[in-house]
């Protein structure tokens, strides 16, 4: 955003798709842009609306999730602004998997059988169930790629102690079941996901967005063990479909590698998929709204003073 600084601002940051904006040190205010990233990599063109659909399925998700474990946000002022605590983060992602898909099946049909320190079954197939969901965790890389890390690294490196490890899992596997429940009834099957958590003294919060296309993975339940029983694809609602789309273009955000051209159809094809994705998620219709820069700031200015 090109304007003066908010009312106590002392700092901001700038990611692949969110501009983070520290107030007194106490208070984010989180803008989701309209920027799309994959592979690590921004790419060329914005998708219209995609910066509502995240902030507001994350803002449905986070009410409907308050009561497993407390989280970061106290107001969404306008479609694509959240306001919340500012968390001192930990320096991992909580990635919780209901099947075998994407790096988990690229690991387990390679050969691997071992997935951040946890066991995978045999005979399993792409898509399959796990007896139960597992925690792959991440780093959290502040340039580049994340990397796989186990829980017992996690604890050795001190990125979390065992008692906040006991308390992360602990809250990740509800959230993910309740991210199921909430699916289920849309008739959708939450696949996999991820998880940020953050401190404030000695209380533990849930960060930034959850259960959205951006960082989760949607089957369609109608026909999914039919399609598993063929060797079928299964339906999905998610970003893949934009990885995909690089990988048949030649890019996986390798050296070398450029980023393939946009195209308007295209551009709006991926918008139109996202806006899909909010309305089977959350079940109710997208309306689309579209604030000024200026409007953005005097809303923002508005809820700072409420919160303050």
């Amino acid at each position: 955003m090109n304007r003066e600084p908010f009312p106590h601002q002392i700092n901001e940051y700038h990611g692949k798709v969110r501009d983070v904006y520290y107030i007194d040190n106490q208070l984010l205010v989180m803008i989701a842009s309209d920027r799309i990233s994959a592979f690590d990599v921004i790419l060329p063109s914005p998708i219209p609306f995609k910066g509502q659909v995240l902030n507001q399925i994350a803002a449905y998700m986070l009410a409907a999730t308050r009561d497993i474990c407390p989280n970061w946000l106290l107001d969404t002022p306008a479609p694509h602004v959240a306001i919340g605590k500012k968390c001192e983060p930990f320096k991992i992602e909580m990635v919780v998997r209901g099947n075998l898909v994407g790096h988990a099946w690229r690991t387990y049909s390679a050969g691997g059988r071992n997935l951040c320190g946890v066991s995978l079954p045999e005979g399993m197939a792409e898509n399959d169930f796990f007896p139960s969901p597992i925690i792959t965790p991440s780093t959290k890389a502040s340039e580049g790629h994340d990397e796989d890390i186990s829980k017992g690294e996690i604890i050795k490196q001190g990125l979390a102690s065992a008692t906040d490890w006991a308390v992360l899992e602990k809250y990740a596997l509800a959230l993910f079941q309740r991210g199921k429940e909430i699916a289920a009834k849309q008739g959708l099957i939450l696949v996999d996901t991820k998880y940020e958590f953050g401190k404030i003294g000695d209380t533990i919060y849930l960060m930034d967005e959850i259960h959205t296309p951006d960082s989760s993975r949607y089957f369609y339940a109608d026909g999914f063990e039919q399609r598993q029983a063929s060797k079928e694809k299964q339906k999905q609602l998610s970003k893949e479909f934009v990885r995909e789309w690089l990988i048949a273009n030649n890019f996986m955000g390798k050296e070398g590698q450029t980023v393939p051209a946009m195209s308007p159809d295209w551009i709006d094809t991926i918008s139109k998929r996202y806006i899909e994705l909010y309305e089977q998620v959350i079940g109710e219709k997208f309306k689309p709204q579209q604030l000024s820069e200026e409007e953005t700031y005097k809303v923002v200015c508005a809820s700072l003073e409420k919160l303050s």
